[in-house]
């Protein structure tokens, strides 16, 4: 993706209305929260009941398939969108793959809903995917960079041999967002994100997408959400809507603090298995450049025991103690806590929108101390 072409997206997202407005209209969308509308007749299109569409989903779907490049559903949640993206592309004997180091919730999932039904569940971690064995396979469910580790692989490369194996490739992207990869354009088939993380970006919201281009698969997860009934809510989507133009901007202040946050945490000595895919150095470093346009805002890091980790997280003033990610403030987590495969002092860190100077000297104050 060029810079010009990424500088034109960002602009379309910004003026996406601009074709439809008639003189007087909110250059802003309006919240419409109606769950029924005026409907004397049921075969001429327009909005039908609340569960079926909103027009202020239509609003935030507009721009997130401008971001994805493909068509986009939405969701109450990032959990909704991988269910639903799921449910769409399973069945009854079928051979699923999902990354044994991801998002811990997308496998409890799968062993509470998927495997129970029939369908077949297998785990490979994500470094491993690209010479994975594929066969029988009905969907590959890839999360790159993964959550909390920060593995990386290529998503071109696993869509190519899935695709040659008959199965359908679905990415979660949450952790980069479109703004920077844009799995569609990679070869995947689906693509599913929390929307609850750097889009919404200010921790007040859930929300979660589908994308795809792929027409039939676009109907399933339709059908899906309107038959589980699991939708947004109109206020849920014009918060993410609002939050979506400034997503490009904060973005870059994030990625810039963590380049510059995680090189000084490299460079300290309580600091062990530091990973961030920005660093040359990095194990993820090489893959992530060529297949995105940044390297994100989160960074992993391993103090040497939990009391340490959570002494650093106590400590540090600029740092929220909190789970998810993306949001305007710094957060960190020490994620063993709720079962992921890391060490004992491993902490994601998610890099918000503080001076990078006083968010450093905070950290490196609470470090030292």
């Amino acid at each position: 993706m060029t810079r010009n072409t990424d500088d034109r997206r960002f602009a379309e997202l910004l003026h996406h209305r601009r074709d439809r407005l008639e003189q007087g209209d909110p250059i802003t969308p309006p919240l419409v929260s109606a769950a029924t509308y005026h409907l004397p007749r049921s075969d001429v299109g327009g909005f039908i009941y609340g569960r079926m569409s909103m027009p202020t989903w239509e609003e935030v779907e507009a721009q997130l398939a401008i971001l994805e490049g493909g068509h986009c559903v939405s969701f109450p949640s990032g959990m909704a969108a991988i269910s639903a993206a799921l449910f769409a592309t399973v069945t009854a004997g079928r051979r699923v793959i999902l990354p044994s180091d991801g998002y811990y919730t997308t496998r409890l999932f799968a062993e509470a809903f998927l495997r129970p039904f029939g369908v077949t569940v297998d785990y490979v971690a994500t470094t491993e995917a690209e010479a994975a064995d594929f066969t029988g396979a009905g969907v590959v469910y890839i999360e790159t960079p993964s959550n909390p580790g920060l593995e990386v692989c290529d998503i071109r490369a696993i869509a190519t041999r899935a695709h040659a194996a008959g199965a359908v490739v679905i990415v979660d992207n949450t952790t980069l967002t479109p703004v920077l990869q844009r799995p569609l354009d990679l070869g995947a088939d689906i693509v599913v994100a929390a929307d609850t993380k750097a889009p919404g970006g200010h921790s007040d919201v859930l929300f979660g997408h589908v994308a795809t281009r792929d027409v039939g698969l676009l109907q399933r997860v339709k059908d899906w959400r309107k038959l589980s009934g699991a939708v947004p809510g109109a206020f849920e989507a014009w918060l993410v809507h609002r939050g979506l133009e400034t997503l490009e901007v904060r973005m870059e202040r994030m990625c810039a603090s963590a380049g510059v946050i995680a090189s000084r945490l490299a460079a300290h000595p309580r600091v062990q298995g530091l990973r961030y895919p920005g660093l040359a150095g990095d194990a993820s470093h090489a893959t992530m450049a060529r297949q995105a346009s940044g390297f994100g805002f989160l960074i992993g890091m391993t103090l040497e025991s939990a009391e340490a980790a959570e002494k650093f997280l106590a400590d540090c003033p600029f740092i929220a103690r909190s789970t998810s990610f993306g949001s305007t403030h710094s957060a960190g987590e020490r994620r063993a806590r709720w079962g992921d495969a890391v060490p004992e002092g491993f902490l994601r860190l998610s890099i918000g929108l503080e001076p990078v100077e006083a968010l450093w000297d905070a950290m490196a104050q609470a470090l030292d101390g």
